[in-house]
């Protein structure tokens, strides 16, 4: 066999497209979203179908094998391999054509679904296989595990919507598939001729659902018409390479209604959801309470159906049919988008159990006759109690399809001897009710071993067969459906060390939501990767990074990993993972943590001694009263460790406390003469208002603002003691043991905290109420420090409930906190603002200036970018008069710095628009001129 340095060099000189066998691309291709690890030789990304080609050819010459990938998201392994991985998302990602009248298109396997269904919606079409993961799965994965998803009850799999495709084989012939023979490698129709008697009796008459195996392949028979491109559909990446495929288009519903139905447990539910098939439904998909719990919006019951109909009419007709104890038909299509979110995120949710613990996949998506699904999932919570598992079932009910998350234990010997015991013993149970061990995501390497309980000898021989057909020098993702492996070799946990890190790290399942490249509302996740696109700068990546980095395989310089340093510097420690990922990977924490092992002992770059000592820096600046000086040598002079690029917001001329004490004192004053509305409830403990880094320096103004509305606001307002500090810039920075001394001084200057802790900077508070009780979890006193904290908002409705904020009644913009999405909520802030008649939604996505990281050097382009994602659009389609939002000091200096403001116009924080109401007083227009709106 070639070595990898020759096979390397020959691939360079005969591709365009990129070849790299470096250590970080093979450490981001060992995973896909299931429980299995396969290190690759190198990574290939293909610019065209004749790289393809050549690729294919050479690895086939040197005997390497070969494994087709897209979004990475196969949850049963088949998105991994041993020896070179075609990467078909860098390159070979284009909508080539769209044809309405023939409602079909012409697409490359590396197009990610939603583009395809984005580009077919002016035209009233769609594709209808829908995976939950719609937003970053690619059509040549969809092909490869024939997925299906919430509306294949209406529309099918994806086998049922491919017309024709283009393949090149191993060894790099090219095939173009359709229906009839041509196109067909040599000896397919000699196969099935002499095998029609096996396709008649042991494949064909199936139900929809029967994705296992080579399932598709009695459409070869001459009797279903020879579909040769619809057999080749579902062979997981074992056959050849997809370059192109023309997939065909349908109507979509103009105005869908979603009835949900509420049943008094989740047998009943499946029990009544084959009855509900023969009005048409587009969905028919169902949850239990284990998984939705208390969800808003859901009628009675125990478990429910989703049932998507065409219109309101068809909805309210079903509802009248249906058995049900509950049930509520939604219209509204934001409100639909809540529930579906429920169910899309399933994935990430079902992944922890309610007492925090990790479930895996592996068993995701068995399937039965619908007929059948109540009888089997009574029997399958049966088998599972009986192992001593726990999983929730949820999934497409209309086709009997069932996904789960299971709590296997797939580390130790003895919980690696159950999961195969109990695969063992499901599988046997499926094949009982006539089911198939894969409903839609394929078998891979978790289930193929298992085959034969489904499949009898005659078939799995054809199988074989077909497979030779096609690779008859088996370098097609070997290893998978045919010839498998077992189903516990090549556990991604087995490389891992017991440690907590470890633990952590290996909670990212590999669903990929961070891959989503389209801005989607409120959401963060993953800033970085959907300005670059590369795969280690999404939360993913970098999780994976960190996961061989701990293996020691391929990444062997450990903590002192240049692969993972480099994935993390544009980790912008947004924390949007933290709640945008459905199983909550934390990458600012973990960020810190490398950052904390990869610098110790040594000199650390100058940012994390210059913004990373902020605070330090700036409470010596304001001792020696030395702002006037130190803001004309930031104007002049470079600052050691940050860019030019942009400029230092300059510290205040007096801190927040200097004012204070000059002006207020610790005394409390009574509510302002002018503030509108009923007199205020008394607030007799008072607030403890917190003099964060940013407000005591650099922002004072919000400081007295805030005093000035929560005075009016009847609540008695007082300062901790000085030199309080939540650690952010050095937590930020990795400068952990810094940070623990910070906040173990801080706990000693505060105490017992008698009062809650308003704090006005959202990351201030995110680190106070999170990051302080994780640094010191043996010391009762962050916990309860953490308790205490509040935001602005969520101070004044919970302890001045009955307070009416001035009306403003204008338009804002701007920019909610990317920590306050992701850790605080922003929930009382958006019922403040509406009191205060301040319409409007702010932008998700991140500002992009996060702290220190775009003063860091090389950081400018992709802070800019991330801001001009959502946050700047917002800011110049702002109607006039709108008032500028951003309660994160960051957030406001990335939109003075970037959004070109008109002279005198600034962002500010909520607290100085309520200041500057009160001040107007009732009837008074909105303010203009400084500090103004646009």
């Amino acid at each position: 066999m070639t070595s990898p340095g020759e096979l390397e060099r020959t691939l360079r000189e005969n591709l365009r497209g990129e070849v790299d066998f470096g250590a970080a691309a093979r450490a981001l291709a060992t995973m896909d979203a299931s429980n299995y690890r396969r290190v690759p030789v190198g990574v290939v990304a293909p610019r065209d179908a004749e790289d393809v080609a050549a690729a294919l050819r050479i690895c086939a010459e040197a005997g390497v094998p070969v494994v087709p990938r897209g979004g990475g998201t196969s949850i049963a392994g088949q998105a991994t391999g041993v020896g070179v991985v075609l990467e078909l998302t860098r390159h070979m990602n284009a909508l080539v054509s769209l044809d309405p009248a023939a409602r079909t298109a012409v697409v490359q396997p590396g197009l990610v679904l939603d583009r395809l269904r984005e580009a077919a919606r002016p035209y009233g079409l769609t594709f209808g296989p829908d995976p939950s993961t719609h937003s970053r799965c690619t059509l040549g994965g969809m092909i490869g595990n024939n997925a299906c998803g919430a509306h294949s009850v209406a529309w099918g799999t994806t086998a049922d919507n491919v017309a024709e495709l283009s393949v090149t084989a191993y060894g790099g012939a090219a095939h173009r598939l359709g229906t009839g023979w041509a196109g067909a490698p040599a000896g397919l129709r000699e196969l099935v001729s002499e095998n029609l008697a096996v396709l008649r009796t042991g494949l064909a008459g199936g139900f929809s659902r029967r994705i296992s195996g080579y399932g598709g392949l009695d459409a070869l028979l001459p009797e279903r018409g020879t579909e040769v491109a619809r057999a080749f559909c579902g062979s997981e990446g074992t056959l050849g390479v997809v370059t192109e495929a023309v997939v065909r288009l349908v109507e979509a519903p103009r105005a869908p209604a979603l009835a949900v139905l509420g049943y008094a447990d989740e047998g009943a539910a499946a029990d009544a959801a084959a009855g509900l098939l023969g009005f048409g439904p587009l969905t028919v998909e169902g949850m239990a309470a284990d998984l939705v719990g208390p969800a808003s919006g859901l009628p009675r019951g125990g478990g429910w159906l989703f049932v998507e109909m065409r219109d309101e009419g068809a909805a309210r007709s079903l509802v009248r049919a249906a058995d049900a104890v509950d049930s509520v038909v939604v219209t509204d299509p934001a409100a639909q988008r809540a529930l579906w979110r429920i169910r899309e995120d399933a994935a990430g949710t079902a992944t922890r159990m309610p007492d925090g613990s990790m479930a895996w996949p592996g068993w995701e998506d068995c399937a039965v006759p619908p007929a059948r699904l109540g009888a089997y999932l009574r029997e399958f919570r049966a088998l599972l109690a009986g192992h001593g598992l726990r999983g929730t079932p949820y999934g497409h009910f209309g086709e009997g399809c069932v996904h789960v998350r299971i709590d296997f234990d797939l580390a130790s010997e003895a919980g690696i001897a159950r999961f195969r015991a109990f695969s063992s013993d499901l599988a046997d149970l499926v094949a009982s009710h006539g089911g198939s061990l894969s409903g839609e995501h394929g078998d891979g390497q978790a289930r193929a071993e298992l085959l034969p309980r489904m499949y009898g000898p005659e078939v799995i021989r054809l199988f074989g067969a077909y497979k030779d057909v096609w690779d008859p020098a088996g370098g097609m993702n070997p290893g998978m459906l045919v010839r498998p492996a077992r189903s516990d070799e090549n556990l991604r946990f087995a490389v891992l060390p017991a440690t907590p890190f470890a633990g952590e790290v290996a909670r990212c399942v590999g669903v990929a939501k961070c891959r989503s490249t389209a801005a989607a509302g409120p959401e963060v996740m993953c800033p970085s990767y959907r300005v670059t696109g590369e795969e280690r700068h999404s939360t993913r990546g970098r999780a994976r990074l960190l996961h061989e980095m701990l293996a020691g395989e391929i990444v062997t310089d450990g903590w002192r990993s240049r692969e993972v340093a480099e994935a993390l510097d544009l980790c912008l420690a947004c924390k949007g993972c933290l709640s945008d990922c459905p199983v909550g990977v934390d990458m600012a924490s973990y960020k810190a943590e490398f950052l904390h092992r990869h610098w110790a002992g040594r000199i650390r770059p100058l940012a994390h001694y210059t913004l990373g000592g902020l605070p330090t820096w700036l409470r010596l600046i304001a001792a020696l009263r030395l702002a006037p000086f130190a803001n004309a040598a930031v104007r002049h002079l470079p600052v050691p460790g940050l860019t030019r690029e942009r400029a230092l917001p300059p510290a205040a001329a007096e801190p927040f406390t200097r004012w204070w004490r000059r002006t207020v004192g610790a005394a409390a004053a009574p509510p302002g003469p002018r503030n509108p509305g009923p007199p205020p409830a008394p607030a007799p403990a008072g607030v403890t208002l917190w003099p964060d880094t940013f407000t005591e320096y650099l922002s004072p103004q919000t400081g007295r603002a805030a005093v000035t509305v929560l005075r009016a606001a009847g609540l008695t307002v007082s300062l901790p003691p000085k030199g309080v500090c939540c650690g952010l810039t050095y937590i930020s920075t990795g400068r952990l043991d810094r940070a623990r001394t910070v906040l173990r001084r801080t706990l000693d200057a505060v105490g017992e905290p008698h009062a809650p802790l308003v704090v006005l900077e959202p990351s201030c508070a995110a680190a106070l109420r999170t990051d302080l009780p994780a640094l010191l979890p043996d010391d009762p006193r962050a916990e309860r420090l953490a308790r205490a904290v509040r935001t602005f908002a969520e101070t004044l409705e919970e302890y001045a409930p009955h307070w009416q904020p001035p009306r403003l009644d204008r338009p804002a913009v701007g920019q909610t906190h990317c920590h306050q999405h992701a850790v605080l909520g922003d929930a009382a802030d958006r019922r403040l603002r509406e009191r205060a008649g301040l319409g409007g939604e702010l932008s998700g996505g991140c500002c992009g200036l996060a702290g220190n990281f775009g003063f860091e050097p090389g950081h400018q382009e992709v802070s800019a970018a991330c801001a001009g994602e959502q946050l700047l659009p917002a800011l110049r389609a702002a109607p006039p008069g709108a008032a500028i939002l951003a309660d994160g000091f960051s957030c406001r200096t990335q939109i003075d710095q970037l959004a070109g403001l008109p002279g005198g116009s600034r962002a500010r924080h909520l607290a100085e628009l309520l200041a500057e109401g009160l001040a107007r007083g009732p009837g008074e227009g909105p303010a203009g001129g400084p500090g103004g709106g646009l």
